[in-house]
């Protein structure tokens, strides 16, 4: 059986999640708590990240790279374009939403409303939360102008930017955290890649403690 260890809210193991199940892979989803960084968790994976995928006697880790191997050697339904231009694009959206979504938006949103909570670190800084719900309508226009130029993200095929993107969406939208009044064409876009089979365990996901809101599993929200 492959597994595939994660944490329900880690938008990085939504990622691999969502090309698995695009690729029709099962795994069993392991829960992994990473930040106590026990011993058997970082022989897993020294970096001490989430997710790390086990597939027969390989292991596997960080998401980008577990994305690639997985469109190398399950190849349909193909996730990356043909043509080196059109795959350069999507590989700089992965990047953009990995990097600098995650860091200006996620990790101050999520990041304060969630985690600290869960691992026991104290108190929201408010701060970190203005600076994320100020970050956050940036992205979304920006999003807006891919999209009123391509049917997805990154062009006319849907792509791991589009799951790079919804990733990080998703993880925001189960704590109410984004605005889907303020671009129709991304929330037409969310509610195209919502809807897919691929994305029907995200939206099973609970964490105690934290109950999403009552249009986080709907499809016509």
């Amino acid at each position: 059986m492959n597994r595939l260890y994660h944490f329900p809210l880690s938008p990085y193991s939504r990622k691999v999640r969502l090309s698995l199940g695009e690729k029709k892979i099962e795994v069993e989803l392991v829960e992994e708590r990473y930040w106590e960084q026990d011993a058997d968790f970082l022989r897993r994976n020294p970096a001490g990240k989430v997710p790390i995928l086990k597939m027969g006697n390989r292991t596997f880790a960080d998401s980008t790279a577990i994305c690639e191997y997985l469109e190398e050697a399950h190849p349909s339904p193909s996730l990356l374009p043909n043509s080196a231009e059109n795959r350069y694009e999507v590989r700089r959206l992965v990047a953009w939403f990995d990097d600098k979504f995650h860091a200006e938006v996620t990790s101050k949103l999520m990041g304060e409303r969630v985690f600290r909570k869960v691992m026991g670190t104290g108190y929201p800084d408010s701060a970190n939360v203005k600076a994320g719900s100020r970050a956050i309508k940036y992205h979304l226009d920006y999003m807006a102008d891919l999209l009123d130029q391509r049917r997805w993200l990154a062009g006319n095929d849907m792509s791991l930017a589009d799951f790079a993107a919804a990733a990080q969406l998703s993880c925001l939208d189960y704590i109410s955290d984004v605005d889907w009044n303020r671009s129709e064409v991304v929330k037409d876009w969310y509610a195209k890649i919502k809807s897919r089979p691929a994305f029907r365990s995200l939206l099973a996901d609970q964490v105690p403690g934290f109950l999403p809101p009552g249009h986080y599993a709907d499809l016509d929200f």
